[in-house]
């Protein structure tokens, strides 16, 4: 699976669909998405259609997101479209190798163990009952008196017999004939959380979780995700935002961003910086595990964004606490 780059996975960790489509695997815990099947419009994924607000950039969109590994995905299914008018309303035909007709009869080939007679199953029927036109003995017990030897076809037009018909593809909407050489085929699949974003949504829930009962008990109204709109019509999205109780409400908006490494990048503080700059809540707080990069301190600084640094999620959320309180 291609891997992206930290900053591109970070890229995508920020942005807004990407973060909805996280938040529905774990508030909906679907476990796997599985693709559903219509056979007008194919296969479809209803959950990412409704993120996005339509479904011609579905594929793209997780694609996107395989490649950047935020999801897994599996071999689901394929699928067959028109090649004339792209459609997936298509039907199988077993045709004839001589005269290309589906005018097709199967039937199944019956071999009398005993007098090794072999012919088709209608040719041993007998007033219900199978009995051998050879040796004219009823045939009682499968795999005894009898097997079913494969199948044999004849063809309803050139009445020509053969063993194995030719398969080719109608499409029912704009009735054009197909092989498979033209059939545009195609991969689907269901898609899972790499057990890496799995990580990162995990260790979300468990920092936003005491921190919204913490400010629930202060009597502030919390949401998380929460969103604010932004003076440029722009809907903003943070880890949590807190309304403060009475006359005089206040809104606090806060973000959480983790790293495995050493420190955490500047950039998390330049994007919570492009929200707050547009949303202008009364405060922003940045908790940042372990701690920030030096440079991002002095941006936290310089844009007046309230810097949290903990070693841990626990000494965060306390240190949170302490700022909510001031």
């Amino acid at each position: 699976m291609p891997k992206a780059s930290k900053k591109e996975l970070f890229e995508l960790y920020q942005d807004h669909q990407v973060q909805l489509l996280i938040s529905k695997f774990v508030s909906d815990k679907p476990g796997v998405m599985k693709p559903i099947y219509d056979p007008k419009q194919g296969f479809s994924y209803p959950m990412v259609d409704d993120i996005l607000g339509e479904s011609s950039h579905t594929e793209e969109f997780l694609e996107k997101l395989y490649n950047g590994g935020v999801l897994d995905r599996e071999l689901y299914d394929k699928i067959i479209y028109c090649p004339s008018c792209n459609s997936p309303n298509i039907s199988v035909h077993y045709t004839c190798p001589y005269c290309k007709t589906f005018d097709v009869k199967k039937s199944a080939l019956v071999e009398h163990i005993k007098c090794g007679y072999i012919e088709t199953e209608d040719r041993f029927q007998n007033n219900g009952k199978l009995v051998c036109p050879r040796c004219k003995k009823e045939l009682t017990s499968p795999d005894v008196d009898y097997n079913k030897a494969g199948v044999w076809c004849t063809c309803n037009k050139c009445s020509k017999s053969f063993d194995i018909p030719v398969p080719f593809h109608f499409c029912r909407e704009c009735r054009t004939n197909f092989s498979f050489d033209d059939a545009i085929y195609k991969d689907v699949y269901s898609y899972s959380l790499t057990p890496e974003a799995a990580k990162e949504v995990n260790l979300g829930y468990a920092l936003t979780v005491p921190v919204i009962e913490f400010l629930e008990d202060l009597g502030f109204t919390v949401e998380s995700p929460g969103f604010l709109n932004g003076k440029s019509g722009t809907r903003h999205m943070f880890d949590l935002t807190a309304v403060s109780a009475g006359n005089k409400q206040s809104t606090t908006a806060i973000d959480f961003v983790t790293s495995s490494e050493d420190v955490v990048s500047e950039q998390s503080v330049i994007s919570m910086f492009a929200k707050i700059f547009d949303a202008t809540p009364d405060k922003a707080c940045l908790v940042a595990i372990p701690k920030m990069s030096e440079n991002g301190r002095k941006l936290a600084s310089l844009y007046k964004i309230q810097l949290i640094e903990g070693k841990n999620q626990n000494s965060s959320i306390e240190a949170l606490k302490a700022c909510i309180t001031e």
